[in-house]
């Protein structure tokens, strides 16, 4: 018994030391003897389930004056030591450093979103704050915050430093490690494609990279950007595991005290990197008072199914509005080319609205149990004086939700016009879908009407492959709602999956308005597929990782009161697809649509929680699924 009495002994006392070294304050005159410091600061959770949080390491190299920062998950390395630093025109807060004092606190929130992958959010984070200062007396706050499913950290800044030149801070990644990155671009639609750390071509790349080290997934991230500052993207030189962050703008103006947006590392497994909401957990409280008017849901959208044509006629969109009635889908998107004359009208005549059939058509849909949501281009909302004019309007028509395309951009003066718009759609009961936009950042809880955004290479794309849309469920749809616009069947020829894979992604890829890319034709050619639909809910209880390697395979599961829907999409040969099903206890009726010989196939089979789902999967497929609690005599999942 000697052996492992000293054994636990041991990992006793190590974890003790560990907690003292994470939680304990730290005055200056503790810590001024010695020309480094370093300090650790680890998620919430004590005993074993502290091994598998990820945990932080900030050191101050006392020659330099400079800090870096690590992370590491049961003592294996999950992102190198990093530089951390700002400059600003009156200080540069990047070197020169002395260690002044630190404060620990708690973060422990509860709050409730309208999308997502779980409505219900719990939030625990210990947060330490390193408070620094130059030989000038320039004061830079370093507050880094800790999770069991990631880090992150900011920089606080008081008044007076004058423009923000840039900041020092970067991520160094093992050479070897796998990476996952997508190529920027001001729309954020860059595909996503693997490499190893060190050899992505040199570029710039969208700041949500996934990487896999010893330590486990990390997915790189940022959160609460708002207008005081300036959107990021990664700059990596290939050869190197170092992926810097530069700026969209080479000055971001700030007259205030500046909080910087939180770097993230979301990290764990696959499996928790892909349920986390660590970004929505680090923003901003929500700013509506009143989300009642907020409705998730289903979306009937005609944009590739009837192009600009279908946005100029009411005729069209009264039969669109007519399909969704009788599938029960609560929405229909009505996209460009409904105001397309807009340039022609007198907007200072107070009656210049009735030039447009909208209020007709928002009439015609109301009466059918149908809600509208309205595209319209950025440079029609620009400016205060357009949006005192449309806001209100589409408002008084009855409009539930506007489509806002062609930001294409995450300068400072963009994100402070996001700031305006989203405090105005607020303010007149505006759904929003942002397209052409940034990534969402954390706005979806400070801003709950904010449903989805694209940021992606979605159904619109022709280039899309099979591992990138097996990649987005770890990438992009990690960090917040997805408007992918799944369903477009008609699309044969310009989409890489199978049928089988397309209706799979109306739940392996999460949108608050689930836009569905069909014609009502393609949906009528494929009745499973179309009843499938009729099921599939825009808001989740819960969000599963049932199987995945990005690039090859993605396997989720969604659960809406009672029933878990799955959704399968894989790249690759054909096979037969083994899927734990992880969704609980007892005995579960599965009902899965899947790609056959002639056409969609439906399968029933009665599982155990726990057990595999078989299901054959044809080139580039998937398959779809809802699962419920099986009793004697059930046939079914699908509720009328």
């Amino acid at each position: 018994m000697a052996v492992p009495i000293r054994t636990a002994v041991a990992a006793l006392c190590a974890a003790l030391a560990a907690t003292l070294l994470t939680t304990a304050p730290a005055s200056a005159g503790q810590d001024a003897g010695s020309p480094d410091h370093a300090w650790a600061v680890a998620g919430p959770e004590r005993g074993a389930a502290a091994a598998r949080e990820p945990r932080a390491r900030v050191s101050l190299d006392g020659a330099t004056g400079t800090l870096s920062l690590s992370v590491s998950r049961g003592g294996r390395t999950v992102i190198e030591p990093s530089p951390v630093g700002i400059v600003t025109e009156q200080a540069d807060l990047s070197q020169g450093l002395r260690f002044l004092h630190r404060r620990n606190r708690q973060v422990d929130e509860r709050y409730r979103t309208k999308s997502g992958k779980r409505l219900d959010r719990r939030v625990r984070m210990n947060e330490t704050r390193l408070s620094f200062a130059t030989a000038a007396g320039a004061r830079l706050d370093l507050v880094v915050r800790a999770s069991a499913d990631g880090v992150a950290y900011r920089y606080v800044l008081p008044a007076g430093y004058g423009a923000v030149l840039g900041e020092t801070s970067a991520f160094n990644l093992p050479p070897d490690a796998s990476a996952w990155l997508g190529t920027y671009r001001v729309d954020n639609e860059g595909q996503f494609a693997q490499y190893t750390a060190a050899s992505a071509p040199t570029g710039a790349y969208s700041d949500q990279a996934l990487f896999s080290t010893e330590g486990g997934y990390t997915l790189l991230a940022e959160s609460d950007l708002t207008g005081a500052y300036s959107g990021a993207r990664l700059a990596h030189d290939q050869g190197t595991g170092t992926y810097r962050i530069k700026l969209a703008d080479d000055r971001v103006q700030t007259d205030r005290p500046l909080a910087t947006p939180w770097r993230a590392m979301v990290t764990g497994d696959l499996a928790t990197v892909t349920r986390s909401t660590f970004t929505d957990d680090l923003a901003a409280a929500s700013k509506v008072a009143d989300s009642s008017w907020i409705r998730p849901g289903t979306v009937l959208w005609t944009w590739l199914a009837g192009g600009r044509a279908a946005g100029q006629s009411l005729t069209a969109q009264k039969a669109y509005v007519d399909y969704a009635a009788e599938r029960h889908w609560p929405y229909e998107a009505v996209d460009a080319g409904w105001y397309f004359k807009a340039d022609e009208w007198d907007t200072t005549d107070p009656d210049w609205q009735t030039n447009s059939w909208m209020p007709q058509l928002v009439d015609y849909a109301r009466a059918k149990g149908v809600g509208i949501v309205v595209w319209i281009h950025q440079r029609d909302l620009d400016t205060p004086e357009e949006r005192a004019q449309w806001l209100p309007t589409l408002e008084r028509w009855g409009v539930k939700g506007v489509k806002i395309d062609f930001m294409n951009s995450e300068a400072q003066p963009m994100l402070q016009w996001y700031d305006a718009i989203l405090k105005e759609t607020a303010a007149h009961h505006l759904m929003i879908d942002f397209h052409g936009s940034t990534i969402p950042k954390g706005i979806q809880r400070t801003w709950p009407q904010v449903m989805t955004l694209e940021g992606v290479g979605g159904e619109e794309k022709r280039t899309n492959t099979a591992a990138h849309l097996t990649t987005l469920p770890f990438t992009r749809n990690v960090i917040g709602s997805m408007d992918f616009t799944p369903g477009g069947f008609q699309r044969v020829g310009m989409r890489p999956n199978s049928d089988a894979a397309e209706v799979g992604l109306a739940v392996a890829y999460e949108s608050g308005l689930q836009m569905f890319a069909g014609t009502p034709e393609s949906y009528d050619a494929r009745p499973l597929a179309r009843t499938f639909f009729d099921q599939v809910p825009a808001a989740w209880d819960d969000t599963r990782l049932l199987a995945g390697r990005p690039g090859q395979e993605a396997v989720l599961a969604r659960r809406s009161g009672n029933r878990w829907f799955l959704g399968g999409v894989y790249a690759g040969a054909a096979h037969t697809a083994g899927v734990p099903l992880s969704i609980g206890s007892g005995r579960w009726l599965v009902q899965t649509i899947r790609d056959g010989v002639d056409g969609l196939v439906q399968d029933r089979q009665v599982l155990r929680g726990g057990d595999t789902l078989s299901v054959d999967v044809v080139d580039n497929g998937g398959f779809a699924g809802i699962a419920c609690p099986w009793r004697p005599g059930l046939t079914s999942c699908y509720k009328s």
